[in-house]
This record gives structure tokens, sequence and C-alpha cells, in this order.
């Protein structure tokens, strides 16, 4: 039997975890937030501890990530029944792996003297990293995302990636859960043994301060001052008005108005949203050829999101949702098409199974996915352009910059989000792709938030949403590839690997493998 009070103090960790995120942004509050989660678990059963875990990322996930109803049910024509019912189950399918963390950082308590200090972190990383990529991947509001703001801190992520920030964050909850067992007694779990407490407190002393000092020296350097003149055009068009053929001349006009005001301040390169166009580039001929045209006339280069036709066959034609770059004559310099599809979004996976589910998006079938990290080179940068939520994903940003972008832009239309904090978290997740690769951000966003994130992290300007915006910044490119773009995911890869060593030692030290009470 759960006790109610167990209940509310789980419960209560995921309330303390929804203040660390946008829109509250009480970052300093995750530092803290597991606490409770952990005193829980304390001397419960196996299944006791993953409801307790799956009860406390249930309300963290439903709390955090709440818009995806509000694009199901305005956008996606459901009924508020079953837009709710929807993320509901996400949101449960998100809150497995905080019960799988509850349920493993329980048997390790049970079995293992080692402290909470190290047990916590290692694991909620491991998990995370699992999250980032499993079944097609949902990276959104991992625990290092919190600190964006926190600059000297998350300096450390060109080495660690964002998982990094997310270890010291989880590990300043276990060491605080270290101090409670030691002052508590209890008949189920190991207190953490003094001489290993006390070496791996000191440890951890010594790292933050290391990163810390790490973070400020890298906030000194200037890095690399050979940059360019960047504009980019938020458009601000009302998603129900985007593919209306009757606004179509309402959203060309607009655009076109906006961009002769950006045009104004001189820039080598304006950016467009993604999908900014209302039509088929190079399909519909007579408004392509208008657009090439308006183009021309700019002297300046154009990076644009658009829908555009490819040929898979003799007889077969899709879709893909893409990024071109036209040059100041006009000329196509490059295409890139988005690799990252987004389920139920720009495609139905498991069709073949689940044939009564469509697309939540009007318009096309289902879009075709790209296959290449495709590098845009201009005279002043080479550009690594990420369409949507593809700028989520550590892992692809960090192959554009493998293959030599100095400069990342990501375009999007964040219209389905409405006036959620969805655009507040989608931009701040932005902050740690600038940091990991050690290049700027460009963010073009249809409704915003369209704005400039130096190789620092640092936030140089950004818009409001809801409001049109011309917005130009002198952009230094990126001064060399970081240890992260370098190497990847060393650091989590080796988060796993001590779970997994972890979890081995003590499971079959004593010879026999442990019973997990009901």
């Amino acid at each position: 039997m759960v006790k109610k009070t167990d209940i509310l103090t789980a419960a209560a960790s995921g309330a303390l975890l929804i203040t660390g995120f946008q829109p509250l942004d009480y970052s300093l509050v995750t530092w803290f937030a597991l606490v409770p989660l952990l005193i829980a678990v304390r001397d419960k059963s196996a299944r006791t501890s993953l409801l307790l875990g799956t009860l406390a990322g249930l309300v963290f996930f439903l709390g955090t990530i709440y818009w995806v109803s509000h694009s199901m049910y305005v956008y996606g024509n459901l009924p508020a029944a079953a837009s709710f019912l929807i993320l509901f189950l996400l949101c449960l399918y998100l809150a497995l792996y905080t019960g799988v963390f509850a349920l493993l950082f329980n048997f390790l308590s049970r079995r293992s003297s080692a402290p909470a200090l190290l047990t916590v972190p290692v694991l909620w990383v491991a998990l995370e990293y699992i999250r980032t990529y499993a079944l097609t991947g949902f990276p959104w509001a991992l625990l290092g995302y919190s600190q964006y703001k926190l600059l000297p801190v998350i300096q450390i992520a060109d080495i660690t990636g964002v998982y990094g920030v997310s270890f010291l964050v989880a590990a300043l909850n276990g060491a605080v859960f270290d101090v409670f067992s030691c002052r508590q007694k209890s008949h189920g779990m190991r207190p953490p043994a003094g001489w290993p407490l006390a070496a791996a407190a000191i440890v951890y002393a010594v790292a933050v301060t290391m990163v810390f000092f790490y973070g400020v020296e890298k906030l000194k350097k200037a890095g690399n001052w050979q940059g360019f003149r960047v504009a980019v055009v938020q458009g601000n068009i009302e998603q129900d008005k985007k593919w209306n053929v009757k606004f179509q001349r309402e959203v060309i006009d607009t655009y076109k108005r906006l961009t002769i005001r950006a045009a104004k301040t001189a820039p080598q390169i304006i950016v467009w949203p993604e999908t900014a166009l209302p039509f088929i580039f190079g399909y519909n001929k007579e408004l392509t050829e208008e657009f090439v045209s308006f183009q021309k006339g700019l002297g300046t280069y154009l990076l644009f999101g658009t829908v555009i036709v490819k040929n898979i066959g003799a007889d077969e034609s899709m879709m893909s949702n893409s990024a071109v770059l036209l040059s100041p004559e006009g000329n196509i310099v490059s295409i890139y098409d988005k690799i990252h599809l987004v389920p139920y979004g720009e495609y139905v996976p498991l069709r073949r199974f689940f044939p009564f589910i469509e697309k939540l998006t009007a318009g096309t079938g289902d879009f075709l996915a790209g296959k290449e990290t495709v590098v845009m080179k201009t005279p002043y940068a080479k550009i690594g352009n990420l369409i949507c939520y593809e700028i989520i994903f550590p892992g692809l940003v960090r192959k554009f910059a493998g293959r030599g972008a100095d400069v990342l832009v990501t375009i999007t239309n964040d219209a389905w989000f409405g006036r959620t904090s969805a655009p507040y978290q989608h931009f701040a997740m932005a902050v740690f792709r600038a940091v990991e690769n050690r290049v700027p951000v460009i963010r073009a966003a249809n409704t915003g938030i369209s704005g400039f994130i130096d190789s620092r992290g640092r936030i140089t300007g950004k818009s409001d949403i809801f409001v049109e915006a011309v917005l130009t910044e002198e952009i230094a490119c990126g001064d060399g590839k970081s240890i992260y773009t370098r190497y990847g995911d060393i650091f989590a890869y080796s988060c796993i690997l001590v779970s997994v060593l972890l979890l081995a030692v003590n499971m079959f030290s004593s010879g026999r493998r442990p019973k997990f009470s009901a």
C-alpha cells in the first residue's frame, strides 16, 4: 500500500521540476527538485518505487509539455478529450523513464553503499540519453536545459554536451539526499559509507569549482571575429492562413515588405522561417519566377524554408520540408531536406498497423525525409541549417558542425504552439547547441521567437512572439571544432557504462539475483 505522504512527496518533485523550466524559469530549484522523490522511494519495494517515480515524471511532463494538446486541439482538429488523452499517454511514456530511474536508484540504494551523489547522476543521464533517441526520440525538458541562463556552468557543454549539465544538477540532488540519509535510520537502504561519501563530495566540489572557472575563462574569450551581417524576418503568419490560397497574396506581400525593410540594414544574408513560401517552390512556376525576381533585386543571399516536390520514381513523387539558399543572382546554392521528421506531424509511423491514425497537419501527405547533412557555403559562412525541432537533437546538430559548419541556422514554425511555453522552451534548447559546438545560432521563426545566440550561449537579440519582426545582427563565425563536436556523447556513454557496471556488480556480487519485493 502506497502511503499518501509518499504520493504527495513524489508529486512534489514533479511540481518542483516544472518550476525550473519556462515559463517560470526558476532554474536553481532543479538543483534540489529530485530530493523529495529520492526520499519517497527510501525503503520502498521495487513496484512502489517504479510507481512513485512514474508519478513524479507524469506531474513534471504534464506541466512542461502541456502545449502538445493545444496543438492537436486547435490545429489538428481533434476533440479536446482526445487531445488530452494523447497528451496523457505521451507524458505517461516519458514518465516511465523517471519511474525506471526511481526503480534502479532504489535497487542500488538497497544493495550498495555507493553514495547517491554518484548513482543519481549516472542513472539520470543514462536514461536522458536513451530518451533522446529511443522511438525516434523526444529530448524535451532535459534537466540541463533548465540552466540555459547560467552561462558559467553551461560552458562545460562543449565537452560533455547538455548531459554534463544534467549530471551536475542531478549530482547535487544526490548529495542532499546523502546528507538526509546519514541523519535518518533506514531499515531497507544502506546509508552511504563514510569514506566513499566524503571522497565523492570532495570530487564533486572540485569538479563544480573547475567547471565554474572553466566557464568564466570561456566567457572571457572573444572568439573568432571574422563574421558577417545577417537579418531574420518573422512574418507572423497565422497557422490557418499559411496554406489557405485565399491568403496567398497577403502572405507573399508580407514577406516582401518585411524583407525590403531588412535589406535596408545591408545584411549579407537574410533568413526566412520554415515553409515561409505559401506555395511549392519550383512547382508553381509563376509564383516561383515572381519570388526569384524579387530576391534578385535585394543584392543579398536569401535562406528560406519551403516545400519541394521530390521525384522518387518514374510515376511517383513526394514532398520534402526543405531549406533553400539563393545567391544574390537568384541561383540555387544549396538545398537541405529535413532529416528528422516529426511523427504524426510530417509522417505517420506504423501506418500499416494503425491505418486509422492520420497526420495532424493539413495539406500534403507524408513528407520524404532527407538523407544528407548539407553544409551551405557562402563567402561569409558555412551554414548548417536545422529545420524546426531538429535543433533539439544534439547528435544531429553536431554532424553539421563536424562537416565544417561555422554557423547554425534553425528555421521553424512555432505557430503550432500558440501562446504557450513551448516557443520559449524551444529557443532555450538552441542555446546549448551553440555552446556544444562553439558556433553561433541564428533562429528565424514564423511567429517567434526569432533571434541570435553567440558561440558562448549569450542571447544577443530576440523577438517577442506573435509579432512581425525584422532583426539584424553582426555574427561572428565559429572558431574551430569543440571537443563535443569531434567526439560526441562520450560523457553520456560513460554514464551508461557506469550505470550498467553498478547494476551488474550489485546484482551478481552475492552470487544470486536480488529479490525485488512487491
